[in-house]
């Protein structure tokens, strides 16, 4: 089975715009499209509460006619056109989505963050993590939820194997990013959120992309839009993961980042396990 990942910051804008940075993101999305992933995760939509348009519905459909899709949108009272997750998976698969729910600080439970989708052996689920904001406003509602989400993922542990994904929004190890020495008290980088996601790989997750390729250094999934020569640099951060429930974790046989190009922001994740 083979799975991608990606937060595409506005899958509305990748569907509908002519700008150069829509284009950049339809080049990704054909090269995801050319892996032939069973299963595509997208976080950040940012799609309105109804969900996809009629317009998006039929573009959808002509990029990804093998599919279908379920999707997740903020909705009131969070913020509009905000965060969002969707799914797309072949049309071959049958599995039961769900809409989780995990007692989220703030409005977090209202801004479309995870989403899950439940096959007869496993779960594949997915998640947009909140982060902690511009002076870390928002740490001590992100080290709620870091706890709240790794009971949620107990559970389903608890039920059968699990896949996750998603922009987790943290830099685990100094190895996770290019200048750790500068951004110790930056989110995404703070004591707190790492020992979070350690805490979440403790409750029995393995990160695959480490099972894999040990301590490669200078493998990243995101590059500051606002920073010219960010990727040029290759000033990244590996903030994506695909985590498995340790017990399929010898089943894995690829994870890796997709190139995106010259395109910023994040890069897609791709895991290929057999399960």
């Amino acid at each position: 089975m083979i799975l991608i990942s990606w937060n595409i910051d506005s899958l509305n804008a990748a569907l509908t715009s002519d700008s150069d940075r829509a284009k950049e993101t339809r080049k990704v999305l054909q090269t995801i499209t050319a892996n032939n992933p069973d299963v595509i995760a997208i976080q950040e939509t940012k799609l309105r509460s109804t969900g996809p348009t009629k317009k998006h519905q039929e573009i959808l459909g002509q990029m990804f006619p093998e599919y279908n899709y379920v999707w997740r949108s903020s909705e009131e009272p969070a913020r509009k056109g905000y965060a969002g997750t969707m799914f797309l998976y072949k049309n071959t698969y049958t599995p039961q989505a769900s809409y989780p729910v995990i007692d989220a600080p703030d409005t977090m439970d209202y801004e479309g963050r995870i989403l899950t989708l439940e096959f007869e052996k496993f779960f594949v689920t997915q998640v947009y993590t909140p982060n902690s904001g511009n002076e870390l406003k928002r740490l001590e509602d992100r080290q709620i939820w870091d706890r709240q989400y790794t009971e949620y993922l107990k559970k389903l542990d608890a039920q059968k194997p699990v896949i996750a994904s998603g922009d987790y929004n943290v830099a685990h190890e100094e190895i996770d990013l290019k200048h750790p020495a500068n951004n110790h008290h930056n989110a995404g980088f703070t004591d707190e959120e790492r020992s979070g996601f350690h805490k979440l790989l403790e409750a029995g997750f393995t990160d695959t992309f480490r099972k894999v390729n040990g301590k490669v250094e200078g493998q990243y999934t995101w590059w500051a839009q606002r920073v010219r020569t960010s990727k040029q640099n290759n000033s990244g951060w590996r903030i994506d993961y695909y985590l498995v429930s340790n017990r399929i974790a010898d089943n894995i046989k690829r994870s890796e980042m997709i190139d995106s190009g010259e395109r910023k922001d994040h890069c897609p994740i791709l895991l290929e396990i057999e399960i």
